[in-house]
């Protein structure tokens, strides 16, 4: 029997009072697949991320996560956060706790691990995203990239199930971008479950095994990353392509 798709989305719709920014999505991720979603500005991208471990609501439709459909509020919410891992644009580091705190809240606070166990388990993750050494430091002592880092590292230290990344590089310098870069490329060999919106083709190229195209709130394309870099099949897809990979 086929596993059950990690994320599934049908037909979901979502308003910001009058503009319709999510309209009918459909979309299934298998277990160990990554997906990059792409599209101009304002598609809908980080909505539809946002949406799928609940910090935005849906108007309508349904979102499955692990078989399951999102809970409201409560514990239950909780629960599906933890199985679901977010990085942000904004690193969302807690500032007055240490790279090492950071990793291990969510593990002994929500999922009730022991301290050591939690604490071994993050040295593991900071050892494997590079900045084992900034276990101590505070973020505002990180550069960009090694935040995003300590990030990633916070949301697998979770054992998530799936890991959404909403623009994770867009807020770096140029030379941060290719450390995290390559932690989320090491990630996806590995069969990581990955939704990632963002701007870095050459990633979605490398990494993806289905590129999703956006534009005003719809799916307007999948396909494999060699099939819609070279031939998309939309008018819009094209565009988009000529726009950005003509620089």
């Amino acid at each position: 029997m086929a596993e059950t798709p990690v994320v599934v989305l049908e037909k979901v719709n979502k308003w910001f009072d009058d503009l319709h920014v999510l309209r009918d999505i459909d979309l299934s991720v298998d277990a160990g697949e990554v997906v990059v979603v792409v599209g101009p500005s304002g598609s809908g991208k980080s909505t539809l991320c946002r949406c799928i471990n609940r910090l935005e609501p849906i108007d309508s439709g349904t979102i499955l996560v692990d078989g399951a459909p999102l809970p409201e509020e409560g514990k239950e919410l909780a629960r599906l956060r933890a199985k679901v891992g977010m990085v942000f644009q904004s690193f969302n580091l807690f500032a007055h706790k240490t790279v090492l705190q950071n990793v291990t809240l969510g593990p002994v606070k929500a999922l009730g691990q022991p301290r050591a166990a939690a604490r071994e388990r993050a040295m593991e993750l900071l050892e494997r995203v590079g900045i084992a050494e900034k276990a101590d430091r505070y973020p505002a002592e990180l550069s960009g990239g090694q935040q995003q880092r300590a990030a990633i590292a916070r949301a697998l230290a979770m054992g998530p199930k799936v890991m959404l990344f909403d623009e994770p590089t867009s807020a770096l310098d140029p030379e941060m971008i290719k450390e995290v870069l390559d932690v989320m490329v090491e990630l996806a060999e590995e069969g990581t479950t990955m939704i990632v919106v963002s701007h870095e083709m050459g990633f979605a190229r490398s990494a993806a095994q289905r590129v999703v195209f956006m534009d005003g709130g719809r799916i307007v394309e999948v396909a494999p990353p060699e099939r819609f870099f070279s031939e998309p099949e939309s008018e819009r897809a094209r565009d988009f392509l000529s726009k950005i990979l003509a620089h």
